[in-house]
């Protein structure tokens, strides 16, 4: 009854640590965004609290006070929301208050955890995007996993490991999740969520491996929306002039500083395009992401060679680095758009 897919190794490690009394006192599960890190932490969190014969069974009143977040004693710590950071350290690197996981929030979970548990068997704090800890959060939590009390077990959640103090990671076992398979994304969403077959045909490839992220897409029409206004955009520069393109330029730019995320995932929107179109170039058709747009794909490669193709995806993957680094985003975007090349290999017309 484990919700999780796809992650049989991840699943083994945990029911061995739980089968044999060897459970560790903090676990850090890693991997990118929905590809199932919190569906494992809240099966685990099910694990050490199910009441029922086969746990976990999903179905006992710990299971579904937790699966509807209810449970006195598990707790899902994130990214504050509102109200203002008081941490020194994050006021003084300048850090937005919605950026860190404040010390107010672990010094909560430090109380709570020295308390026994209220209503089930275990205390499972489960510490989302722990890379967003600010400096004396990440200390005061190292205090917390030096010193484990019994019947507590934390689990951390994290993109990139690099980003956490190398103490952390050291009292945590740590278990990486892996990227899953086109086919196994398919199938789970016309099995387990009805979504029809070819929008899980769709998803499944542009889910980059996250089921997570394919589930949620299922449900939200924006994703789709978004990716045609996204690509139609790409397909309208590479014949336009630089007056046209400067002009997108702007609106991407302002756009930038509204929502980066969303700037940042049309350029892997447009990365993957490119992508498809070397695909196509060597004869690889049935591996391209954008099936639905299969014939363009076509049609299009016939313009390109393997050169600009793979510049392309070099300006692309730099324009995002450099984005990321705070570059100022007109100037990054004024060069990718100056990269585009015309069908045939030439640059953007004048003016």
């Amino acid at each position: 009854m484990w919700n999780v897919i796809g992650q049989p190794r991840a699943v083994e490690l945990l029911w061995r640590g739980v089968a044999n009394d060897r459970l560790s006192h903090a676990y850090l599960l890693l991997g990118p965004a929905g590809v199932g890190k919190m569906t494992l932490a809240l099966d685990m969190a099910r694990v050490l609290n199910c009441s029922g014969d086969e746990v976990p069974c999903g179905t006992c009143p710990p299971c579904q006070r937790i699966a509807e977040a209810k449970h006195a004693d598990v707790q899902v710590i994130e990214l504050q929301t509102d109200g203002r950071d008081n941490d020194d350290n994050a006021a003084r690197d300048g850090e937005s208050v919605k950026t860190r996981i404040s010390v107010e929030q672990v010094d909560e979970v430090q109380h709570s955890a020295s308390l026994p548990p209220f209503e089930g068997h275990c205390r499972v704090y489960i510490l989302n995007g722990v890379e967003m800890l600010s400096i004396s959060a990440a200390n005061r939590l190292l205090k917390t996993l030096e010193e484990p009390q019994d019947n507590v077990v934390f689990i951390l959640l994290a993109i990139d490991e690099s980003a956490l103090p190398a103490t952390v990671v050291s009292r945590c076992q740590r278990i990486e999740l892996r990227l899953l398979g086109v086919g196994e994304i398919e199938a789970s969403l016309i099995e387990r969520w009805g979504v029809p077959t070819d929008k899980a045909k769709l998803l499944s490839r542009l889910a980059g491996g996250c089921v997570g992220w394919a589930v949620s897409a299922a449900a939200d029409d924006g994703v789709f929306r978004r990716r045609d206004e996204w690509l139609d955009g790409l397909l309208e520069l590479v014949e336009a002039s630089n007056e046209r393109r400067f002009g997108y330029v702007a609106k991407m730019a302002g756009g930038f500083s509204r929502n980066r995320v969303s700037v940042q995932q049309q350029l892997l929107t447009w990365t993957g395009w490119w992508r498809d179109l070397m695909l196509v170039k060597l004869d690889c058709t049935e591996a391209v992401t954008n099936v639905d747009r299969r014939q363009s794909l076509v049609e299009m490669a016939d313009g390109y060679g393997l050169a600009e193709m793979r510049a392309s995806i070099e300006s692309l993957r730099l324009a995002g680095k450099r984005l990321s680094l705070n570059v100022n985003p007109q100037l990054v975007l004024e060069a990718l758009m100056l990269s585009i090349p015309e069908k045939g290999g030439r640059l953007a017309r004048s003016i």
